[in-house]
């Protein structure tokens, strides 16, 4: 299974993906202002992502919706 952590910032997220099965550890820090942070989630929808339907824990202190 792989599992996605997200943690909402103002001007950025810091996730960290997981994959149970080869124990992989990917955190990154994706930017709000340049777009990069809805690519990313663009490219995780995608079916061959590999990602598609992971769960998804999210931190956040009232700016997630600037994300939506």
């Amino acid at each position: 299974m792989k599992i996605i952590g997200c943690d909402f910032h103002t001007r950025y997220q810091q996730i960290a993906m997981l994959d149970e099965e080869t124990g992989e550890l990917v955190e990154r820090r994706l930017e709000h202002e340049n777009g990069e942070a809805h690519s990313f989630y663009r490219r995780v929808a995608q079916v061959n992502s590999g990602f598609a339907g992971a769960p998804c824990s999210v931190c956040e202190r009232g700016e997630f919706h600037r994300f939506l």
